[in-house]
């Protein structure tokens, strides 16, 4: 079956988490790429957790908990920069490769999604930012489910909108958990490993491993 839509997961995959921090590198000291990488964890580590409880909160209100958390493991980066941090979140940097294989894709004929746990006026605001309003035909939140990823019914929003086989989908992600949820669901999976990482979850292998989504 060929691919009737790309599908892309956003943070990570389309746009760079750690870019808010990056910015106030100089004002957050010598740890702030652990402090970077531990608001990413925690933002993660809530919304699964939230999810097995059954007590969704929004993905803006996570982001903010997880900040929260990280200044307290870190007491020496000033809290003065908490409010900075979060207006750098709204308008993450998109990854250089993005404009470009968007659009080739959306030449082609193919669908252009986005499917993330980000709120909707999170992900509208990157979108809007990153300049892709005109390739990107849906932006899918879990929001609308009170889910996050990898249930399940957050990828059939995507099968259940187009009308689409999961095999005619290809998604996109830099996650490895999100990548093996998708193969798990159906779905032709790019694990885009742009850290390098090594592979888990080998039960479910992505169908293809990119170190960018360049070539995709």
């Amino acid at each position: 079956m060929s691919t009737a839509a790309y599908v892309f997961d956003a943070y990570g995959t389309l746009f760079d988490v750690h870019a808010a921090v990056r910015r106030h590198a100089e004002r957050a000291g010598p740890d702030y790429q652990i402090f970077s990488e531990m608001w990413r964890a925690k933002q993660l580590e809530y919304s699964w957790v939230r999810t097995l409880m059954g007590a969704y909160r929004d993905f803006w209100s996570l982001t903010e908990e997880a900040l929260d958390y990280t200044f307290e493991r870190f007491p020496g980066v000033d809290r003065k920069l908490r409010a900075d941090l979060l207006a750098a979140y709204w308008t993450l940097d998109c990854y250089p490769e993005v404009p470009a294989v968007l659009k080739d894709i959306k030449a082609h004929g193919a669908k252009v999604a986005i499917l993330s746990n980000g709120s909707p006026l999170m992900l509208a605001a990157a979108v809007k930012n990153a300049a892709l309003e005109t390739v990107i035909d849906d932006v899918f939140s879990v929001d609308a489910l009170g889910l996050y990823k990898t249930a399940p019914a957050v990828y059939e929003i995507v099968t259940t909108t187009y009308r689409l086989y999961p095999d005619a989908v290809s998604f996109q992600s830099s996650n490895r958990w999100d990548a093996a949820g998708a193969k798990k669901f159906g779905f032709r999976t790019v694990w885009v490993n742009r850290s390098r990482m090594p592979d888990e979850y080998r039960d479910f292998p992505p169908d293809l491993i990119l170190p960018s989504l360049e070539s995709l």
